[in-house]
C-alpha cells in the first residue's frame, strides 16, 4: 500500500481531530475507542499511532477544535455584540437543538466530564484554555460591565450549568424547565425595548 503524501497525512490528521471532537462531546473521552474514531474519520485504526502518540495527546488538539469551534459559532450568533448580541447567544445557546446535539455544541459543557477518564495535564490544559477564551467571549457580551470577568463567571456556570442539567433530564418537562431558567436569569438584566430581542 502507498504511503500518503504530507498533504494527504495532514488532511487525515485534521480528519481524525475533527472526528473526535465530535465524538468526544456526544460521548465523553472514555465512551470513544481508537477504532471507533478512525472508523468515523474514515480510516482504519491501524494508522492511529502513525498521527498521535496517545488518545490524550489526540484530546489535547480535539478540545483546542472544539473550543475554536464554539469561539466561531459565538462570534456569528452575536454578531455586532451588545444586548441583542447577548440575548440571541443565549436563546441559541439554551435551546432544545442545542441540548439534543452535543456533538455540534459547547465544547465546555460536553466534555466537562473528561476528568473522569484522564488526569492528563495537556489535555486539562486545553480545556482549561478554552474555558478561559470562552470567558474572554462572555466578558465581551457584558459590555461595561465595571466587575466584567465576575459576571462572566457567573453567566457561564449558568450557560453550562442548565445545559447539562437539561441534558440529564431530556424526555422530561424539567429539561425544557432547567433551559427556561436559564435563559430568563441571564436576560433578565437585558435591555427591554423595541430593539431587544
Amino acid at each position: 500500500m502507498a504511503r500518503a503524501s504530507r498533504k494527504e497525512a495532514e488532511q487525515h490528521r485534521k480528519d481524525i481531530v475533527e472526528a473526535a471532537s465530535r465524538l468526544f462531546r456526544q460521548k465523553g473521552l472514555g465512551g470513544v475507542s481508537v477504532p471507533e474514531l478512525m472508523a468515523a474519520a474514515g480510516m482504519t485504526h491501524g494508522g492511529f499511532y502513525g498521527h498521535f502518540a496517545s488518545k490524550d495527546a489526540l484530546a489535547a488538539e480535539a478540545f483546542g477544535a472544539a473550543f475554536r469551534q464554539m469561539a466561531a459559532w459565538t462570534a456569528q450568533v452575536t454578531g455586532e455584540g451588545g444586548a441583542a448580541g447577548r440575548a440571541a447567544f443565549v436563546e441559541r445557546y439554551l435551546s432544545p437543538e442545542h441540548r439534543d446535539h452535543p456533538e455540534a455544541g459547547c465544547a465546555a459543557a460536553g466534555l466537562l466530564d473528561f476528568p473522569r477518564d484522564t488526569d492528563n495535564e495537556a489535555v486539562r490544559a486545553a480545556y482549561v484554555a478554552g474555558v478561559e477564551a470562552m470567558l474572554g467571549d462572555v466578558a465581551r457580551m457584558n459590555g461595561d460591565d465595571a466587575d466584567a470577568r465576575r459576571t462572566a463567571l457567573a453567566r457561564l456556570a449558568t450557560l453550562v450549568g442548565s445545559l447539562m442539567l437539561a441534558r440529564a433530564t431530556k424526555g422530561t418537562p424539567l429539561s425544557d424547565a432547567f433551559l427556561d431558567a436559564g435563559k430568563a436569569s441571564l436576560l433578565a438584566d437585558a435591555p427591554k425595548g423595541p430593539h431587544s430581542v
